[in-house]
C-alpha cells in the first residue's frame, strides 16, 4: 500500500484527538530517529532536500499528519524553549515510527523542523527570520514568498500549502498582540517579539491572498564605523554629522522605503551626548540608544471601537511636558509635523526625525504637506518660515541600483528668500565614474554651511578639506555680505 493510501486510510480510521496507531496490515514501524538527533529544532535552508522517492504532496500530507499528531492534547499556545522542542522531539519520534515509512535521516530532521516551527515558530517562514542574511520578507500569497538580501529582491523556494496556511501564521503573529485581522479590518500593523517590524493586509483588500511584509530588528546595533565599513559614508562625512549633532543641530533623514533611514538615524542619535535626557517616540520600537537617560514612547493603533489609540501627535504633544533636551521621532508622516516644527522653535534645538521623499528639495514640500494636514489654518509662507527657522540640516538617504544604502546628501536649510525656503547642498554624491569603473562618491560642493560657527562655539572647528579646502574659503567670502 502507498504511503499516500496509508495515511488517508489512517485519517479516517483513527479520530484526530486520539493516538495514532499502526494500521494492522502494515509492517512493523520503523525505528525512531536516532537518539543523536539535536534536541534543538535545526534551520533548514531556504530550499528542503526534496525526499528521494517520495512525491512533493505525499511529503505535504505527512507533515500535517505528523503535525496534527505531535500537537493532538496540547492547550494553549506553546512557546519555543530547549524544554518545549524536546518535548515536541518525544511526540515527534513516537508519531512517526507510527507512520510506517522509513525516510533518510536527513529528511526526517528537516520534517521535525518543519514540524516545530509549524507549532512554536511562523511556519514556512522561520527559517527566514533565522537566516542573518535576509533583511525582509515579503509573502505574496500562498505560493510566491520574496525576500531582501544584500539590498536585493529575489525569490525564495519558501511556499505556503494555502491560504488557510498563511492565515494560521497570521494569528500566530497578531494573537499575543491583542490584535485581530478579518474582513471587517483587512490591515494591520503588528511587531515581532525581536522588534521585526510587520504589515498585514489580507482579502478582500488583497486580491491575490494573505499578504506579509516583515522588516527584520537587526540584532546587532549598526555603529558609525560599521556604516564606514558599508561604504554607506566616509569619515568626514562621519565627523562632520557628529559635530551637528553635539552641536544640536535640528536635523531632518529624508529617504525612500527600505533606503535605511532608521539605521542612520540610530547611528546619529548614538551622537547625543549621555549627560541628555533623550525622548524617543516611534510607530513601532526600533531605535536603539545606548544612552543612560532614554524613555521611550510608541504609539498605539485604536482599538476596534475607534478608542484607546495614541498617535504620534499625541506623543509629541506630551513630550513637550516630559522636560526633554532632545526629542527623537521615528517618522512623521501627517500634521504631527507642525508640534514638531513648534517643539524645534521653542527651545528644543537637537531633535531628529524621518520623512519619505526622494531628495532634499522634495523633503521640505513634504513637511509643507503635512504642517497642512494637522488641521491648523496656517498661510504657506508661514510654515515655510517655520520649516526655514526650524530645520538646520537634511540628510538624503538612497538605496542604489546595486543594493547599497548611501548618503547621497547633506542639504542646509539656511533661510528665506521671498516665499521660498532657501537650500545649499554641503555634499552630494556623484554618480561620475571613476578609477575602477566605481562612483567618485560623497563630494563637498565647496560651501561652508551658515551654522559653521556654531559648530566652533561647541569645540568643532573642522578642518576647510572637509567642505573642499580654498574654493570653499574663496566661496566664503563672496557670499559673506548675503548673510
Amino acid at each position: 500500500m502507498s504511503l499516500r493510501n496509508r495515511l488517508s486510510q489512517a485519517t479516517k480510521e483513527q479520530p484526530a484527538q486520539q493516538p495514532a496507531q499502526p494500521a494492522a496490515s502494515q509492517p512493523a514501524a520503523s525505528p525512531a530517529p536516532s537518539p543523536a538527533l539535536r534536541a534543538e529544532a535545526p534551520r533548514a535552508e531556504s530550499a528542503r532536500p526534496r525526499p528521494a522517492g517520495l512525491a512533493e504532496e505525499d511529503y505535504r500530507r505527512l507533515r500535517k499528519w505528523l503535525m496534527s499528531k505531535v500537537s493532538s492534547g496540547l492547550d494553549g499556545e506553546i512557546m519555543r524553549s530547549a524544554a518545549t522542542v524536546q518535548m515536541l522531539r518525544d511526540r515527534f519520534n513516537t508519531v512517526y515510527g507510527q507512520a510506517n515509512v522509513n525516510l533518510p535521516s536527513d529528511t526526517v530532521e528537516v520534517l521535525f523542523g518543519e514540524v516545530v516551527d509549524e507549532l512554536v515558530g511562523y511556519g514556512p517562514i522561520e527559517k527566514l527570520l533565522n537566516d542573518p542574511t535576509v533583511s525582509e520578507v515579503m509573502v505574496n500569497g500562498p505560493k510566491q514568498v520574496y525576500i531582501e538580501r544584500k539590498g536585493k529582491l529575489v525569490a525564495s523556494e519558501v511556499m505556503f500549502d494555502d491560504d488557510e496556511h498563511v492565515m494560521r501564521v497570521i494569528e500566530r503573529i497578531v494573537r499575543p498582540l491583542g490584535r485581530r485581522v478579518d474582513r471587517k479590518i483587512p490591515m494591520v500593523d503588528a511587531r515581532l517579539p525581536d522588534g521585526s517590524r510587520v504589515n498585514i493586509i489580507i482579502p478582500p483588500a488583497a486580491l491575490d491572498g494573505p499578504t506579509i511584509t516583515i522588516r527584520k530588528f537587526a540584532t546587532k546595533k549598526l555603529t558609525v564605523d560599521d556604516l564606514i565599513s558599508f561604504g554607506s559614508m566616509t569619515p568626514q562625512i562621519a565627523d562632520f554629522l557628529k559635530a551637528c549633532v553635539v552641536s544640536r543641530l535640528n536635523i531632518v533623514v529624508s529617504g525612500g522605503t527600505g533606503s535605511g533611514k532608521t539605521t542612520l538615524l540610530n547611528v546619529l542619535s548614538g551622537f547625543i551626548p549621555e549627560d541628555e535626557r533623550v525622548i524617543t517616540l516611534e510607530d513601532s520600537a526600533e531605535l536603539q540608544l545606548g544612552q543612560p537617560h532614554i524613555v521611550r514612547l510608541e504609539a498605539r493603533p485604536p482599538d476596534p471601537d475607534g478608542t484607546g489609540g495614541v498617535s504620534i501627535r499625541d506623543l509629541v504633544k506630551n513630550s513637550l511636558r516630559m522636560r526633554p533636551e532632545r526629542i527623537v521621532v521615528g517618522e512623521i508622516r501627517g500634521g504631527e509635523s507642525i508640534d514638531m516644527l513648534q517643539a524645534m522653535n521653542t527651545g528644543h534645538d537637537g531633535s531628529l526625525t524621518t520623512l519619505h521623499a526622494n531628495n532634499p528639495r522634495e523633503a521640505v514640500s513634504r513637511i509643507e504637506t503635512m504642517a497642512l494636514m494637522g488641521g491648523v489654518e496656517i498661510p504657506l509662507k508661514v510654515i515655510r518660515e517655520q520649516i526655514a527657522k526650524a530645520v538646520d540640516l537634511i540628510v538624503q538617504q538612497a538605496r542604489l541600483e546595486d543594493g547599497s544604502r548611501k548618503i547621497t546628501y547633506i542639504t542646509e536649510i539656511s533661510g528665506m528668500e521671498g516665499e521660498n525656503v532657501v537650500m545649499q547642498d554641503i555634499f552630494k554624491y556623484d554618480e561620475t565614474l571613476g578609477a575602477g569603473g566605481k562612483p567618485m562618491g560623497m563630494k563637498p560642493t565647496g560651501l561652508r554651511p551658515f551654522f559653521t560657527p556654531r559648530l566652533e562655539s561647541h569645540g568643532f572647528k573642522l578642518p576647510p578639506e572637509i567642505f573642499g579646502g580654498g574654493y570653499g574659503a574663496a566661496l566664503d567670502s563672496v557670499r559673506g555680505g548675503r548673510r
